[in-house]
């Protein structure tokens, strides 16, 4: 979500600033579709499950909260991305993703603290919400320390 990286960076670069990629393809602003991997997955894997799946056009526009105090935005239409969370899940069965059996598809913006609440994080985003956006790749990304990058991109059809 390009016209939501500069903000998500900015977050990102306040907590963690290890976290921060110089790789020009990694997107700061994303939505996760399965995560934690503690290694790498086969790449074929990923391939069977990613060529079935189409590019869609979607709209970030609902703010919420999860109980962890995670602010983020839910992604409309939900079902492309549960579909791939889906597919994804009975491809890598060995996973268990954050949130639990049933992750949901979400931009994470910033987590709630004295200074941080649901209303402030609105007004720093600002114009930013409503984003129209478009599905147009999947990026397998590593996180770690110093060296967040994208390993394998594949576009989707």
């Amino acid at each position: 979500m390009p016209q939501l990286e500069s903000f998500v960076r900015s977050r990102t670069e306040f907590y963690d600033p290890a976290l921060l990629s110089a790789d020009p393809r990694f997107c700061h602003a994303h939505i996760t579709l399965l995560a934690p991997l503690f290694e790498l997955p086969s790449e074929v894997r990923v391939q069977q499950v990613v060529s079935r799946l189409s590019c869609f056009d979607f709209q970030l526009a609902h703010m919420d909260v999860f109980p962890t105090g995670m602010i983020h935005l839910r992604p409309t239409p939900m079902e492309p991305f549960q579909h791939a969370v889906d597919a994804l899940q009975k491809a890598f069965p060995e996973v268990t993703p954050y949130g639990g059996p049933h992750p949901v598809p979400h931009l994470s913006l910033d987590v709630l603290s004295d200074s941080v609440t649901l209303r402030s994080t609105r007004r720093l985003v600002g114009r930013l919400v409503p984003a129209d956006c478009r599905a147009e790749h999947v990026d397998l990304c590593w996180y770690e320390s110093q060296r967040c990058a994208v390993v394998e991109r594949w576009t989707l059809r």
